[in-house]
């Protein structure tokens, strides 16, 4: 793999980016730049995710496959981190933006070296407005928010607590009139928090893959259906039960599961796109 940082020219700069109010003086990169036709859409969480930010984050950019589009983050851990190796399992090209220079000896997280070295090998890009050798201050992680969020058209947002660094990137993208996606989560987690401030005020709910395609403006017709393998045996226990669309209670009985548990997993499966509740029962989406 080759390691050349380079400046960009004006001219190479996102197209988005130079519309807004502060762009960057200067912007280095290494490695290969999403095509100008592509959509980008900036995929930013929280770093204490939990298995379902996770599961959500790797399920619907894995339905995204085959659509031009480049997944930008910030290379950072939790649901950056999760957002660039689900982009790189789907074949999708992906942009890393570190809240550091880019030279390998300053590149902040020092754990996610390697990712950085598979997203090149790939064909995706790190970009920094700092120099090669700046190293990440607590100050660099919001001025860097402003680039993911200028160079995307959409921010999603998965999980977020009220105060944090997801929501100044959702916060910016809304300033620079970029759209903003957020997913609904469970009342009971501080995590659910920030999306469900960001839905209240007017972001687009992301419930499901065919939500996201069609929120970026891609038709979903014609697409071939991706078909689901349980991901654990509670899912398939569940689903092998809605072969025939059944209430929740006849659910939580026939499965011999805490109803709890029960709960937690429909509600993974409706956000997966899965199963769908309609008229007090629960079915199989078709």
């Amino acid at each position: 793999m080759s390691y050349h940082i380079r400046e960009l020219t004006k001219e190479e700069f996102p197209l988005l980016l130079s519309e807004i109010i502060d762009p960057p003086k200067t912007l280095f990169a290494t490695g290969t730049l999403p095509p100008e036709d592509y959509k980008l859409l900036c995929v930013v969480g929280s770093r204490k995710h939990t298995q379902y930010g996770n599961e959500v984050c790797t399920h619907l950019i894995e339905g995204l496959r085959g659509l031009p589009i480049s997944i930008v983050s910030g290379l950072a851990l939790g649901i950056d981190s999760i957002a660039h190796k689900a982009a790189l399992s789907a074949g999708l090209h992906t942009v890393a933006v570190p809240g550091s220079g880019l030279d390998p000896k300053v590149l902040y997280p020092r754990s996610h070296l390697s990712l950085a070295h598979e997203i090149l090998d790939n064909g995706g890009a790190l970009i920094s407005e700092f120099e090669h050798d700046f190293t990440a201050t607590q100050w660099s992680f919001p001025q860097r928010n402003r680039i993911m969020a200028g160079m995307s058209h959409a921010v999603l947002v998965i999980e977020a607590e009220l105060k944090s660094g997801t929501l100044i990137t959702s916060k910016l993208a809304t300033e620079y009139n970029h759209d903003v996606f957020a997913v609904p989560g469970s009342i009971f987690s501080a995590q659910s928090e920030g999306p469900h401030m960001l839905i209240r005020l007017g972001a687009t709910p992301i419930t499901n893959r065919a939500d996201l395609v069609m929120a970026l403006g891609f038709s979903i017709d014609g697409r071939e259906k991706i078909a689901y393998e349980p991901e654990s045996i509670e899912e398939r226990i569940i689903i092998n039960i809605l072969e025939t669309p059944r209430e929740r209670d006849v659910i939580i009985r026939e499965s011999n599961l805490p109803p709890h548990l029960v709960n937690s997993v429909l509600a993974v499966l409706e956000i997966k796109g899965v199963v769908i509740e309609s008229m007090g029962e629960i079915r199989l989406c078709s």
